[in-house]
């Protein structure tokens, strides 16, 4: 009989604990809409008929796919929401014709996808990272249709899916409308119908051709928002929410306005290296300095009632910028709320500078009509400086600051004028040394232009004591000089140090340790690999539990809520049975069921998606939720939770911006902070911030080259990661698949070590993504990979410290490497390295057990 202990319920039944999180999670919902659109149609003024048209209604999306999904108890979605708050949906036979419809196209993807496996000889799940499946072309509107529909409402949902494994295409069905879409659009209003368009989408789309269309009475992002989402976008068309959410992107006129369009992932052609030649120029960075004007500007969101910010008091606290505001409620009727934004503008000098970068934000309470908020708003002075490549250093230039306040990019006026009189190092550093080659960036052509403001503050950069870091060159190897044999309760007891613990390890201890549990050349299901919480990504290893009390780490996959398998089966033994979810949300019934088994339930709460959470602007909700997710890690004794994911929008077509926060590397790194500050309430709880970094392409995922100039790594790509780790300090970060300047994220010392743990004060652990180590043709589908994989060497040379979920090689090719002193894949290490990883892994392992 197995020892294995299961924290899975034997109870079916619905707790008040899962009443409440999803209570929660359409509380944050509501905010994560962002109403683009309105001529006064929202709210809606009575729950009488109403007609739902367009794929989202009966299949409306929860979520991305991949390992950011969640097997939720339930799903709201729109038909079902509407219907529980009053309304009577009036078109049920279209929508049963339109559930013909996408059944067939389903069926029709489903025998593609065996047919294609047995080709490939491998699962039909993982072909179909490289061909998801695609939102059909809905059932036809027609003219007769409308004309027989008695409502005097019609909302039309438009849906989108996408997930990892696969780039989003400028095409119609994906960023751009499928032509029955906009037909059914015009015959609904030709028919003299008010029409509201949802986007229940997880990234941005081109809206043009729809704004075109006149008659359009209102549009919402509705976004992704987990199990609860229909009920949450009726509560904003209702009016029982007024809409509070802001654009974390720039939505363009067109798709080749963005600079990295014509190069990104297939687009030219070429998968395998990746060439950022926009630089710092991401998202309004490009288009305000650039004079490219888009369809919807970055924070942009509209309210049913109006606000006024105005600025009231700006000056210099010793090492910060404070900045008070009075934000009042204009309107006559709707509370609400609103979004004060704080923008920079730093002047032209030896450095290129964008036109204005967000500093500083946050929301207001609920305003009622008439009422007014002060809020008080400060950024630290360092938020001056730009990275100097040729100095190595973050510098101050000379000149003058502008402090920009507004409700969102386009709409910022300047409120104070901060002059710098000489240019001031804050910050010496060292430029990473794996840049492999040298990139022309596009440079700006802004000149700077005198602008008035009502503060003009002379600043006093004497507060900040300028700091040289100090990297590490090497680890000094442990000696052991203890006769017992330690214990993981010794170190707790604070008898014995994590040190001299990591002293009287063998080799094959540690390897082991820094190796996943997956031991077989042939692994468990992609992303399902812990025993004790089946579903869970997987567990490190036991090694040391015997001998030292050591326990296993339980890793659960994110970042939309915990992703958990729902229901499983054991036999009396407590074997697992086979049978329940796959990877890929498919469900194989159990067969043979043995007499005595018994039933396991781990429902789980589905929150909104990363892009959904970063609209609603709302760190203090974020970590509300974050604390939720920390309560049932507790619940199903979840150690790490594997979220949140905040890599950059760098390109809308980018197929995980889904769980991704925004273009913006400040708005990132703070939501990234509260969801971590959430979840790591809970003792022993922590979260994994990733894909560190620059994981920007799913195309080639595996093999891709990113090619990163030093100073838009650390003010684009890096900045939000530096944020959430010096305000958040989570307990874990996870390398990125892609190659980093022709360097494996995970086999980079200057990323992991000098960046990370050197300058930013990093002392977690630090893990790969899965297989990242590991020789799997069958996970790189189409791509044949140009470059070699991540050496398991050169990962615990750079401070790697655990390959997930690992395979006997890598804790052979340690051994080896350490043993012998012999090169493997480009690195050699030593038992001094080896012992650093395994202290870091014992220290968080220490943490989920005190």
């Amino acid at each position: 009989m197995r020892d294995t202990i299961f924290y899975a319920s034997k109870d079916e039944k619905i707790t008040p604990q899962e009443i409440a999180h999803a209570d929660l999670a359409r509380k944050l919902a509501g905010e994560c809409m962002v109403l683009l659109e309105n001529d006064g149609v929202l709210p809606l003024k009575s729950r009488g008929e109403i007609a739902l048209y367009g794929n989202g209604v009966r299949k409306t999306i929860q979520g991305g796919t991949g390992s950011g999904s969640v097997n939720t108890r339930s799903i709201t979605n729109i038909e079902k929401g509407f219907e529980e708050a009053g309304f009577t949906v009036t078109n049920k036979a279209w929508l049963d014709a339109n559930d013909e419809h996408y059944k067939k196209m389903q069926e029709a993807y489903q025998e593609w996808l065996e047919e294609e496996g047995k080709r490939r000889n491998v699962p039909p799940f993982l072909v179909s990272f490289d061909h998801p499946f695609s939102e059909p072309a809905p059932y036809t509107i027609s003219k007769e249709e409308v004309a027989g529909c008695k409502a005097k409402i019609a909302v039309y949902v438009i849906s989108r899916n996408s997930g990892e494994g696969k780039d989003r295409e400028d095409r119609e069905g994906d960023y751009l409308f499928y032509p029955e879409e906009l037909d059914g659009i015009r015959n609904l209003i030709a028919g003299g119908k008010k029409l509201i368009v949802v986007l229940n989408i997880g990234g941005v789309m081109q809206l043009t051709e729809l704004k075109k269309i006149i008659g359009i009475n209102a549009i919402v992002l509705m976004n992704q928002l987990g199990n609860l989402g229909g009920n949450a976008l009726v509560d904003l068309i209702s009016g029982a929410v007024t809409p509070s959410g802001k654009l974390a992107d720039t939505w363009a006129v067109e798709y080749k306005d963005y600079p990295s369009s014509a190069t990104f992932s297939h687009n030219n052609g070429n998968v395998d290296e990746e060439y950022y030649q926009e630089g710092i120029y991401v998202g309004y960075r490009y288009f305000d300095s650039f004079g490219v004007t888009p369809l919807y500007p970055f924070g942009y969101g509209l309210s049913y009632t109006s606000f006024d910010i105005k600025p009231i008091k700006v000056e210099q606290k010793s090492e910060f910028i404070a900045v008070s505001v009075k934000v009042r409620n204009t309107g006559d009727y709707y509370t609400g709320k609103e979004v004060v934004q704080i923008y920079l503008s730093k002047p032209q000098g030896q450095m290129d500078m964008p036109y204005q970068e967000l500093v500083a934000f946050q929301k207001t309470g609920e305003l009622r009509p008439g009422e007014e908020e002060s809020i008080d708003l400060e950024f630290p002075l360092e938020l001056l400086a730009g990275y100097d490549t040729d100095s190595a250093a973050y510098l101050v230039e000379a000149g003058d600051y502008i402090v920009r306040v507004g409700a969102d990019s386009a709409s910022t006026q300047a409120a104070a004028v901060l002059t710098v009189k000489s240019r001031t190092m804050l910050k010496q550093c060292e430029n990473m040394a794996f840049a492999d080659e040298k990139q022309e960036e596009i440079k700006s052509v802004r000149k700077a232009v005198k602008e008035e403001a009502l503060w003009k503050i002379q600043l006093d950069l004497s507060k900040i004591t300028p700091i040289t870091v100090s990297y590490t060159r090497e680890h000094a190897q442990l000696v052991n000089t203890v006769k017992d044999q330690i214990t993981m309760r010794d170190v707790l007891d604070g008898k014995y140090t994590i040190k001299e613990m990591v002293a009287q390890l063998s080799i094959r201890e540690m390897a082991e340790l820094c190796v996943g549990t997956e031991r077989r050349e042939e692994g468990s299901i992609v992303g399902s690999a812990s025993y004790c919480v089946p579903g869970a990504a997987g567990d490190t290893s036991s090694v040391l539990k015997e001998t030292r009390g050591v326990k296993n780490m339980i890793l659960a996959d994110g970042p939309a809520g915990l992703r958990l398998q729902r229901h499983f089966k054991t036999d009396k033994d407590g074997n697992i049975l086979p049978g329940g979810e796959g990877f890929d949300g498919t469900y194989m019934p159990f067969k043979d069921v043995p007499e005595g088994a018994v039933d396991y339930y781990q429902y789980c709460t589905a929150i909104p998606i990363g892009w959904a959470l970063a609209q609603s602007w709302n760190t203090q909700l974020v970590e509300e939720i974050g604390n939720m997710i920390g309560q049932e890690m507790e619940q199903f004794h979840v150690d790490l939770w594997l979220a949140p994911a905040m890599n950059i929008h760098r390109n809308p077509l980018c197929g995980r911006n889904f769980e991704y926060y925004s273009e913006d590397p400040f708005l990132t790194g703070k939501m990234a902070a509260a969801m971590t500050r959430g979840v790591q309430k809970h003792p022993g709880k922590g979260t994994t911030i990733k894909h560190f970094a620059a994981n920007n392409q799913e195309d080639n995922r595996y093999g891709t080259n990113a090619h990163v100039g030093e100073r838009a790594l650390r003010e684009i790509y890096l900045k939000g990661f530096e944020i959430a780790v010096r305000e958040s300090k989570p307990m874990s970060i996870m390398t990125s698949y892609n190659l980093l300047n022709a360097t494996h994220t995970a086999n980079s010392y200057d990323l992991i070590q000098k960046m990370a743990r050197d300058e930013w004060g990093f002392k977690g652990v630090v893990m790969t993504d899965w297989y990242t180590s590991v020789d799997m043709p069958m996970l790189t589908g189409k791509y044949a990979s140009k470059y070699p994989i991540s050496s398991s060497a050169g990962c615990i040379y750079a401070g790697n410290d655990i390959q997930m979920p690992g395979c006997k090689k890598n804790v052979d090719d340690i051994i080896d490497a350490v043993e012998k002193g012999t090169e493997q894949g480009g690195y050699t290490i030593t038992l001094a390295d080896l012992q650093f990883c395994t202290e870091n892994i014992l220290r968080i392992v220490a943490e989920t057990m005190k």
